[in-house]
C-alpha cells in the first residue's frame, strides 16, 4: 500500500476548462460575474485552482468550445500561469449532423465528418503535448427498429481504430461511456463493459474512462474501478456527483463514502502510482455556486477521500478477512473513513508552503473581484461557446 505522504503528493486533479464557464441544465444556464471569455481566461482561473490545493496541474480543453488560432501559444500561457494543458476533448454532439448519432451515424458523410474532428484533436495533441483523447458518443436510438445494432458497433470500431493509428507512441485514447441521454432505447456506449471491449480491441493505448455520474442508481461503481485496475484498462476518472442522473455536481456532495470506496479500490489497486497511468479528471457543471471556489473544494474532496483510503490499515484488513471476520473487516475501513483527516491535510499543504484552507486563501486573495472588474464586455464562455 502506498504511505500517506506519498500518496497525497502522487495525487494530480485535472479540472475541466469548461467548468469555469458558464454551465448549467437544459433548463437554464444562469450567467455570473468574472466568467472568461476565452480558453485563455479559463487556464488563468484554473491555474488559480492549482495556487490553492498544489494538486491540479492540469486542464482539460474541450474542441471546439476552446478553439484558439495557434495552440503552442495557449500551452506556453499555461507554462507561464504553472499549470499544463491536459485531455483533449472531443465534441461530436453538439452538430445538426449528428442529429441521428456521429461515428455510428448510418450517413457515412457524417461519419467521415465526426471521425475528421477526433483526427483533428489528436493533431492538436501533438501542439499542447496532451496525453489523452477523451471520447464521449452520445450516439444511440430512441426506438425499437430505428437503426441496426450490430451495424452501430461496427461503425464506432472503424472510426476507433482509424483515430488509434493515428496516436502518437505516447498518447491514448480514452474511452467514457453513459447509461442513458440523450439516447433512450439503446446507447451505442451504455456501460464498462462495452467499453472495455472496444478498448481491448483496440490495443494497449485504448483505456476505459469512468464517469462516477454516468450509472444506473446503487451500481457499485468500486468494483468497475476494481476490475479494470486489474486488468490495466482503468486510464481515467471524470469526477462528480449525481443524485438522480447525470447531475454533474462537485465530487462527493451526493455521496462521499462512495467515493472513499473508490479512492480506497484505487489505493489497493495501485492506481496512484504515476506508472498505473490513471488520469484523475473533474467533470462538473457548476450553475448556482462560485466557479473557481466549486473546483476548489471538488479537489478538496477528492483529497479528502483519498487521505481517508490511505489511512485503512492493510494488515489489519487482511488478516480480519483472511479470519472470515466479517465485522472487524468492515470497521477497519469504517474506522479509516470516520477519521478526520483535515488536520493532516493542512499540515500537508503547510509544509508545501501554502495556506491551510484553501477556500480560505481563495476568498481572501482578490483574485475574483480583480477578474469581475476585468472580464466586463465580450462574450463569456459557456456551453457551445
Amino acid at each position: 500500500m502506498t504511505d500517506f505522504t506519498t500518496g497525497l503528493t502522487d495525487l494530480a486533479i485535472e479540472t475541466p476548462s469548461w467548468a469555469y464557464a458558464n454551465s448549467g441544465t437544459r433548463f437554464k444556464v444562469f450567467t455570473q460575474r468574472g466568467v472568461p471569455r476565452d480558453p485563455f481566461e479559463k487556464v488563468a482561473d484554473a491555474a488559480q485552482v492549482h495556487a490553492f490545493t498544489g494538486a491540479a496541474p492540469t486542464v482539460a480543453l474541450h474542441i471546439p468550445w476552446d478553439r484558439v488560432s495557434d495552440y503552442s501559444v495557449l500551452a506556453a500561457y499555461a507554462a507561464e500561469h504553472g499549470v499544463r494543458l491536459g485531455a483533449i476533448n472531443a465534441n461530436v454532439f453538439q452538430d445538426d449532423d449528428y442529429l441521428l448519432g456521429s461515428v455510428t451515424n448510418p450517413d457515412p458523410r457524417v461519419r467521415r465528418k465526426a471521425t475528421d474532428h477526433l483526427l483533428e484533436c489528436v493533431d492538436i495533441m501533438d501542439v499542447t503535448g496532451s496525453r489523452d483523447l477523451k471520447l464521449w458518443f452520445s450516439d444511440g436510438t430512441n426506438y425499437p427498429g430505428q437503426d441496426d445494432l450490430r451495424a452501430r458497433q461496427d461503425r464506432l470500431s472503424e472510426a476507433m481504430t482509424e483515430v488509434y493509428a493515428r496516436l502518437g507512441d505516447d498518447q491514448r485514447v480514452l474511452l467514457e461511456y453513459k447509461l442513458f441521454e440523450p439516447a433512450f432505447y439503446t446507447t451505442d456506449v451504455p456501460d464498462w463493459g462495452t467499453s472495455f471491449l472496444h478498448c481491448v480491441a483496440l490495443g494497449p493505448k485504448a483505456m476505459v474512462c469512468v464517469d462516477t455520474g454516468h450509472h444506473a442508481p446503487g451500481t457499485n461503481i468500486e468494483f468497475i474501478v476494481a476490475m479494470l485496475l486489474r486488468a490495466g484498462r482503468l486510464g481515467a476518472f471524470d469526477f462528480n456527483s449525481r443524485f438522480y442522473a447525470d447531475d454533474d455536481l462537485m465530487v462527493g456532495a451526493a455521496d462521499p463514502f462512495q467515493l472513499f470506496r473508490i479512492m480506497y479500490e484505487v489505493v489497493r489497486g495501485g492506481g496512484l502510482d504515476p506508472a498505473a497511468g490513471v488520469a484523475f479528471m473533474l467533470d462538473q457543471c457548476h450553475n448556482i455556486e462560485p466557479k473557481i471556489q466549486g473546483q476548489i473544494r471538488s479537489v478538496m474532496n477528492v483529497q479528502e477521500a483519498t487521505a481517508k483510503a490511505l489511512l485503512v490499515d492493510a494488515e489489519a484488513l487482511r488478516a480480519a478477512q483472511d479470519e472470515g471476520d466479517v465485522l472487524a473487516a468492515n470497521a477497519v475501513l469504517m474506522d479509516a473513513y470516520d477519521t478526520d483527516v483535515r488536520p493532516r491535510l493542512a499540515a500537508w499543504r503547510e509544509q508545501r508552503g501554502l495556506e491551510p484552507d484553501p477556500i480560505a486563501a481563495y476568498k481572501g486573495s482578490g483574485y475574483f473581484d480583480k477578474i469581475a472588474a476585468e472580464r466586463v464586455g465580450g462574450a463569456q464562455a459557456g456551453w457551445g461557446a
